[in-house]
């Protein structure tokens, strides 16, 4: 079997660091296959819309694919991007972040081969409106990368962050201002950030204007995650809405393989897993307010959310499954597209 992958997003600074790029990554060990950036704008010197993506790119497409089986495609949300109707070959659309409530463009999603959403709230929604060639693929990670390194609380809460913003207006909807404005009105809390090489000035002026220089640590370089997890009690993933953020963000699925509890917004629908196992803690909005009752929660109750996540991260959310999932759903393209 030969994939071609498509990323509809700008080419990371640290794909190592970058959750769809890893996730691409392990399916090219499995499956074989390249990836092609749909974004055009890394090199137009004007901004150009979602409907113009991939386009630059046609012509190395038309010569890949005589080479190829099954062309995959990640992009957060079910935008229905015109170059996807031009491909030759059978087309698997990941929605990474999942689908919300609002009804997306269902005559569009209907004609690609397959469509595959990582979290029971999106598959449901899909097979409700009508959507037949919808499939379910659960997050996976290699719970081999991670050992259970205890942390007992001793008066301070650390916690890690790894979900980065993209843009200015992520600092909010992705609640770091909401974090660092939580850290300052509370001195028992530690906050470590993994940053992705974007906007790390505009980071670092956030934290001196809260004064938490000695409390808040943002790491900009590729980091051995399971050694930076021995260090915390608990990682955050918090997002304002649905589809800021993939539904099974990989930083928290790491969080639990390594024996650590999850505080993860509402919106988010990984929120539903937490809530029905209890391996963290759900925080209801994206306030500073909101996350200290998330923090006292996760305080009173840590003991039995370190087992679960213990349990939940090592057999929940297995990498193997996942690659068996998508081979399931290639084989099922390859037969609709013969």
């Amino acid at each position: 079997m030969n994939v071609l992958y498509h990323l509809t997003i700008l080419p990371p600074k640290m794909p190592k660091a970058e959750a769809l790029s890893q996730e691409i990554a392990t399916l090219q060990t499995a499956f074989g296959g390249e990836l092609i950036y749909l974004n055009p704008n890394i090199s137009s010197p004007v901004y150009l819309p979602r409907l113009l993506f991939g386009f630059h790119k046609l012509p190395e497409i038309r010569r890949r694919e005589a080479d190829i089986n099954l062309h995959h495609v990640y992009n957060p949300d079910p935008f229905p991007f015109p170059i996807l109707r031009l491909l030759r070959r059978p087309v698997v659309y990941s929605l990474s972040s999942g689908v919300g409530e609002k009804r997306p463009n269902l005559r569009y999603l209907s004609k690609l081969t397959a469509i595959t959403v990582p979290d029971e709230r999106s598959y449901k929604r899909l097979r409700g409106w009508g959507l037949k060639n919808v499939h379910l693929v659960r997050a996976g990670v290699d719970g081999g990368r991670f050992s259970h390194t205890p942390q007992p609380l001793n008066g301070k809460i650390h916690l890690l962050v790894a979900s980065a913003p993209w843009t200015v207006a992520q600092f909010q909807s992705k609640g770091v201002d909401a974090l660092l404005a939580f850290a300052a009105q509370r001195p028992d809390i530690e906050l470590t950030f993994l940053w992705r090489g974007h906007l790390l000035d505009e980071m670092r002026r956030r934290v001196a204007a809260h004064n938490l220089a000695e409390r808040v640590q943002v790491i900009d370089a590729l980091v051995d995650v399971n050694a930076i997890l021995a260090t915390v009690h608990a990682t955050v993933n918090l997002a304002s809405t649905e589809g800021i953020v993939k539904a099974y963000p990989h930083s928290l699925l790491d969080s639990l393989a390594s024996g650590k509890p999850v505080l993860v917004s509402r919106a988010i629908p990984m929120a539903d897993t937490v809530a029905e196992t209890g391996c963290g803690v759900v925080v209801e909005a994206v306030s500073p307010e909101a996350i200290g009752q998330a923090v006292d929660q996760l305080v009173a109750n840590y003991g039995g959310m370190v087992e679960t996540a213990v349990r939940v991260g090592q057999q929940d959310f297995s990498l193997q499954t996942m690659i068996d999932s998508y081979r399931a759903v290639y084989q099922a393209a390859l037969e609709v597209g013969a």
